[in-house]
């Protein structure tokens, strides 16, 4: 008898072709090594619902290898750049673009969360991929970093309007950021090497859009909401 224990790794397979080539009609006949035992090609077709659970472990499993090796450069925030608790034991990554409609609608429940869990530290990592204005925007929140107005700003930014040149100084002003040293530092190109370093994080990781978010080993794209960032929270950091 199969059981679900014994399958996965046949599923596995099964997964990894569909992946690559899509399912037609004759996929549970059919894995790697050759035609599927009776057994194995039953229990699919009386549990089809599990394949979709196959995808999504592969994929997690594939995202978990490349997220490893740059782990430490994810989870570690530019100096300042987090909200909620900075020293929190439970950490979640959110890859943002102040352009981002789904990153402005997801601010609010990024807020939510940090005021229930005292001890979440969310690492905010400027990805500015979106327009010109997201990337003086990225380089002006970094600057409120160094200022120790992160938070602040952020707020302001999503609270505001566009990310234009109006809009990033109003944003500044109402964080009480020293806008002068803010401008220099960005003339000087001090925050440059953070930025160019997220976006090759984000190759690494496969992001084309935002927000996306990292807690643990899983990996969330878009705008999931406040229930599904803290079912991944309580189920990677619990």
């Amino acid at each position: 008898m199969t059981d679900r224990n014994n399958i996965w790794p046949k599923l596995a397979a099964v997964a990894a072709i569909g992946a690559v080539a899509g399912f037609g009609g004759g996929w549970a006949a059919t894995t790697l090594g050759g035609p599927a035992d009776k057994d194995f090609e039953a229990y699919l077709l009386a549990n089809p619902e599990i394949l979709p659970e196959a995808m999504q472990a592969l994929q997690q499993k594939e995202m978990a290898a490349r997220l490893d090796p740059v782990r430490e450069a994810v989870m570690t925030p530019y100096r300042g750049a987090v909200l909620g608790n900075p020293n929190g034991s439970k950490v979640l990554v959110e890859f943002s673009d102040y352009a981002c409609g789904y990153c402005r609608q997801s601010a609010k429940d990024v807020e939510a969360l940090v005021a229930k869990d005292p001890e979440l530290k969310v690492v905010i990592r400027e990805f500015p991929i979106l327009s010109e204005g997201s990337v003086h925007a990225a380089r002006m929140a970094l600057a409120a970093a160094e200022q120790g107005k992160f938070e602040a700003f952020h707020h302001a930014m999503f609270a505001g309007g566009s990310p234009d040149e109006a809009g990033v100084e109003a944003a500044a002003n109402a964080a009480g950021l020293d806008i002068e040293a803010a401008n220099k530092a960005i003339a000087a190109g001090k925050y440059d090497q953070e930025l160019a370093q997220n976006q090759q994080l984000g190759r690494v990781l496969g992001f084309d859009g935002t927000p996306a978010w990292i807690v643990g080993d899983a990996v969330l794209a878009g705008a999931v909401g406040e229930r599904e960032l803290a079912e991944a929270i309580a189920e990677q950091t619990g």
